[in-house]
This record gives C-alpha cells, sequence and structure tokens, in this order.
C-alpha cells in the first residue's frame, strides 16, 4: 500500500509554591509535563535542533503538526506520531521506487541503486513496525536498535547513488525525511528516558 503523510490550546493551573521556582526550572516543568499541542511541539523540535545536527526545526515542527491529535498529545504521544511517521514515509517511499522500478528508460545504475533501495526499504518496515510495539511497552532499548536500523537503511539507499559520479538520487529527499523522522523518534525516546531517570 502506499501511505500518504496526513494543532493547540493549553491550560495550566499554577501551584503556589511554582512561584518560588527559577523561572528555567518552570518552563522545563511546564515544557513536557504541562504543556500540550504545538507549544509542546515547539519546544521538543528546539531542544531537537539544538543537539542533534540531523534534525531540522522547521523540519520538526511540520511534520508533528500535521499529524492527526498532535494538538493534544504528551511527550510519549509525541513519540508514537514520529514512529508512525517514518512507518508512513517508509511504506509510501516503497511504493514511489516500485513505480520508478517500472520506468524501461532508467539508467541501468539507477534501477540497479533503486532495486537495492527496494529491498532497504521492505526490510525497514517490519522494523519500525516492531519499533512501534517496543515502545508501546516502553522497551526502548529495543524501539531504540530498530529505528536505527532504518536510519541505516536510508543512508546506505542513498549512499548507493553516491558511488557513482554524476548520478542524481532520485530519493534524496525521501531518505533525507525517512533519516530525519528517525532521528526525532530516537531524541523523544532519548527525553522520555532521561526524565525517568
Amino acid at each position: 500500500d502506499c501511505c500518504p503523510l496526513r494543532h493547540g490550546y493549553q491550560t495550566r493551573k499554577m501551584k503556589p509554591f511554582f512561584s518560588l521556582l527559577p523561572f528555567s526550572l518552570l518552563l522545563f516543568l511546564f515544557s513536557f509535563h504541562g504543556a500540550m499541542g504545538n507549544n509542546l511541539i515547539q519546544e521538543t523540535c528546539k531542544i531537537f535542533a539544538q543537539n542533534d545536527p540531523n534534525v531540522n526545526f522547521n523540519f520538526c515542527t511540520t511534520s508533528l503538526q500535521a499529524a492527526p491529535a498532535s494538538h493534544c498529545a504528551t511527550l510519549g504521544g509525541l513519540g508514537m506520531i514520529s514512529i508512525r511517521l517514518v512507518r508512513y514515509n517508509l511504506t509510501d517511499t516503497r511504493c514511489y521506487i516500485k513505480q520508478l522500478l517500472k520506468n524501461k528508460k532508467i539508467d541501468p545504475y539507477v534501477k540497479a541503486c533503486l532495486s537495492d533501495c527496494f529491498d532497504l526499504y521492505s526490510d525497514a518496515i517490519p522494523s519500525i513496525k516492531q519499533s512501534m510495539k517496543h515502545y508501546h511497552s516502553r522497551r526502548y532499548v529495543d524501539a531504540n536498535i530498530e529505528i536505527s536500523s532504518v536510519m541505516d537503511a536510508a543512508t546506505t539507499c542513498e549512499d548507493g547513488f553516491k558511488e557513482r559520479k554524476g548520478v542524481v538520487s532520485p530519493l534524496m529527499k525521501r531518505d533525507n525525511d525517512a533519516f530525519q523522522l528517525s532521528a526525532m523518534a530516537l531524541s523523544i525516546m532519548h527525553m522520555i528516558q532521561t526524565e525517568s531517570h
């Protein structure tokens, strides 16, 4: 199947002792425990972009805000949304590659690369499905391994085209999106694990 990729109001009650806490700590508490919707997305993506060179702030916010139910998601909810976005990307890219391979006029080298990418994305889909199960069970280390393998698949696919000078990958944006969405999912899991310790 081809899966195409698919905002926020918040209310917070301040308890009296909050006024005694430093502003930076208040911001942290609100960002990760009380904040909902777009503010949580904005704050989360800002942290990702500052700490991970693989995550672009605009890409992160646009991707998460476009997802259904993101306006009322918690940090944990955003994690599941980001993993779903990876899954949609993989499924849609696999379908796109299948269409490209039907072109009989395609360069033989590009066709060979596309065929390799088709296999890589085909293998990545069960991995992302498994990562969703691990994430749901809070087995973040196992989910991390599966999502990391998806990042490897996207990188390996893109690297195949780079091996021959002058060849432009028809999957460059899709490979980059898969990589970046995966990096977002890993960052959210890292944040959740850091908070729980």
